[in-house]
């Protein structure tokens, strides 16, 4: 079975060839940073743009490097939502007009799912399992009784962690995207500068940044006002230390509350390196609980991850129609 995954959600045009479910045949990214840096953020229109400039060629490229044609392709998996809705159509047509010429199924992928899938690239999964994903847009919980079922059990109530990263490399002059800076950042500070931790209500698997990036911003407004400075690594630690202690703690305790089998972290923020350090602390004493991370290429943005999510949902025998759009709000319980 070979499934053709492309991905447009937001600033990373991909394409990507995957066997069985498994394997990767091919997984191409063009990257648009270098163009959305000078503006410090995603700018929708020119990531629309560049799709449209990207997605052939990059289609082409990843059916080249897996050495297959669209003759020998099963099904063309693409990400319908969330991310941005001019982002979201460039693919989606593409995929509906090579789907339309070549007689190829398609199915519909869930961004999200997505990066839960990307996992199964390394491993097989284990239900039940509980999948903490932390991107830029997104911060949830999410427990999967099988494949193909989703169930928030906790999220954001305002700021995704990715989100608060950028917002506070920027107040510390930083280059977008953030999140890597302040992440090399906080490996050389001492974690000392006392910040928020937002634990919510008892029982709760929540998240809350938003007054967290706002002590931030406010403790090196202060200490500027009275000519003090502060060392912008020990702020980085202090902030990263705050961030992944919530996700962590949360995740432990969900995973515990769940009886799951394995523990899947996903998004880009998986990158990180203090995150996945300390999750692999929290969870060496658990040894009924396997802690699945994905290598540092499956964590971004690709194409990869949406063909094995779009290959599970192939065998469940989910397929897109001609009339499919883009939906840039996806909930992913009712995906």
């Amino acid at each position: 079975m070979f499934i053709l995954g492309i991905e447009t959600s937001c600033d990373e045009t991909a394409a990507a060839v995957i066997k069985n479910g498994k394997d990767i045949l091919s997984n191409v990214v063009a990257s648009q940073i270098e163009s959305h840096k000078r503006f410090g953020g995603v700018v929708p229109e020119l990531a629309s743009r560049h799709h449209v400039e990207q997605i052939t060629i990059v289609i082409e490229e990843a059916l080249t490097e897996a050495k297959v044609t669209l003759a020998d392709i099963d099904g063309i998996a693409i990400t319908e939502g969330p991310g941005l809705v001019g982002a979201l159509l460039v693919g989606v047509n593409a995929a509906k007009a090579l789907a339309f010429a070549h007689n190829i199924p398609l199915v519909p992928v869930h961004h999200i799912a997505g990066h839960i899938y990307a996992n199964r690239l390394i491993t097989e999964l284990k239900f039940p399992l509980l999948a903490l994903v932390v991107s830029g847009g997104h911060t949830e919980l999410i427990y999967m009784e099988k494949h193909g079922a989703f169930k928030v059990i906790g999220e954001t109530l305002d700021d995704a962690a990715g989100e608060a990263y950028d917002k506070v490399a920027r107040t510390l002059k930083l280059p977008y995207p953030g999140g890597p800076h302040i992440d090399k950042l906080a490996q050389k500070g001492n974690p000392a500068i006392e910040l928020p931790r937002a634990w919510l209500e008892e029982g709760s698997y929540d998240f809350s940044f938003s007054g967290l990036k706002s002590a931030v911003i406010n403790t090196l407004h202060n200490a500027e006002q009275r000519g003090e400075s502060i060392a912008s690594e020990d702020l980085a630690a202090s902030f990263q230390a705050s961030v992944v202690e919530v996700l962590t703690e949360k995740t432990v305790r969900a995973a515990e509350e769940y009886n799951v089998q394995q523990v899947l972290l996903a998004g880009g923020v998986a990158a990180n390196q203090g995150l996945r350090l300390a999750l692999q602390e929290a969870f060496q004493p658990l040894s009924a609980i396997e802690l699945i991370i994905p290598p540092l290429n499956l964590c971004t943005d690709n194409a990869a991850m949406i063909a094995a999510a779009g290959s599970v949902l192939f065998e469940q025998g989910k397929r897109g129609k001609m009339d499919m759009n883009a939906y840039p709000g996806l909930d992913i319980e009712i995906f």
